[in-house]
């Protein structure tokens, strides 16, 4: 450790201030999800890729079995829409807070 001299003045910095948001948003919330079977068949293929062709049959096929009834599960055509964008255009009057009108 460096001993700092006794005359050094400590130089502070002075940080300008944001400029206002005009509003909060967040982009795109509705991202598509991950396939849920995503998981287990890269857990087959690691399964396949260690035990090769001859002890596939025997040693993945409860893998194998639960990545079919994965597969075969419905899918939720309708995803449910993110509503934060609905819930910070609310918010934003109190995070902003009381301003001058012109």
């Amino acid at each position: 450790m460096v001993p700092k001299p006794q005359n050094a003045a400590v130089q502070s910095v002075t940080h300008r201030p944001l400029p206002p948001l005009p509003k909060l948003r967040v982009r795109r919330p509705n991202k598509p999800e991950t396939n849920p079977c995503l998981g287990i068949m890269s857990s087959v293929l690691g399964c396949w890729a260690s035990s090769g062709k001859t002890a596939a049959a025997q040693g993945c096929a409860q893998l194998e079995q639960k990545l079919r009834q994965c597969m075969d599960a419905p899918r939720d055509n309708n995803p449910k829409k993110n509503n934060i964008n609905y819930h910070l255009s609310r918010m934003y009057p109190n995070i902003v807070g009381p301003h001058k009108r012109k």
